[in-house]
């Protein structure tokens, strides 16, 4: 069992939880946190329970209020090239589970990073997005500068790295950045309820339809169609294939296995 220091994890049935622990810097991403959340998404990986995992961070004030600067003031070159965090991010839009940010308060800089690489964004009224980082002289380095455009579109992601404008979550929810909002008191139930919706699916069948639209969101139209197709077929070969359809044909409930 891993040891953490900086983030928390459960499981609770087919959902794991990782909850960034720092509530008292609004949960700062310092590359000890980076590491804590990679090593645990890649437990997940290779967790069969696991079907959904919930990214949050502790305190109420913060999901995750971005990089340590302290931290900044003092990296040296040769340990930004190493991209800890940007790494971490990989790990997550590449899990073959659906990752989903259940945002509460400020998601600025590598939090909104962090949130971006999730398949999908649920923040509180109350909680605030953006990439402030050409203030520091920097700019996002944790995927910013592109998972952003294809949120949000070219634009509107160049004004808000630009400025280094900070939104609200009404905002964020009118141009992509999260696909709803809530009120705080209701996050957790509107995860919960998700995450259900997804369980209740074909596992297999899930985590191709999330490596089918990753490849299709970058690369060319043609490209993407051919993994849909090869993707598909590789459903077809599965137990959760003949389970869903003779679960519709006999009107019951399907009883997937993930095989």
């Amino acid at each position: 069992m891993a040891e953490y220091r900086n983030i928390l994890f459960e499981k609770d049935g087919h959902i794991a939880f990782i909850t960034i622990n720092r509530p008292e810097v609004r949960n700062a991403l310092d590359p000890a946190t980076w590491s804590e959340i990679r090593t645990a998404i890649r437990r997940c990986r290779y967790d069969d329970e696991v079907r959904v995992v919930v990214i949050s961070g502790a305190g109420g004030k913060a999901f995750a209020s971005g990089a340590d600067v302290r931290s900044l003031r003092e990296r040296q070159a040769l340990e930004v090239l190493k991209a800890e965090a940007q790494e971490t991010l990989n790990d997550i839009e590449n899990l073959e589970k659906p990752v989903i940010a259940a945002i509460d308060g400020f998601a600025l800089g590598g939090g909104c990073e962090l949130a971006m690489a999730c398949d999908i964004r649920i923040a509180t009224d109350r909680s605030r997005l953006g990439q402030p980082e050409v203030g520091l002289g920097i700019i996002p380095g944790a995927g910013g500068t592109q998972r952003l455009q294809r949120l949000v579109g070219l634009g509107k992601a160049k004004e808000l790295i630009f400025t280094g404008a900070i939104i609200d979550a009404g905002e964020a929810e009118r141009i992509g950045l999260v696909n709803r909002v809530v009120p705080a008191e209701e996050l957790r139930d509107a995860v919960r309820e998700m995450a259900d919706r997804i369980i209740a699916k074909g596992p297999v069948a899930v985590a191709l339809a999330k490596m089918a639209v990753n490849v299709g969101s970058n690369s060319d139209i043609h490209t993407g169609l051919l993994f849909e197709k090869l993707a598909q077929t590789v459903a077809f070969f599965t137990e959760d294939r003949l389970e869903g359809t003779s679960a519709f044909l006999e009107k019951r409930d399907p009883n997937f296995k993930g095989r």
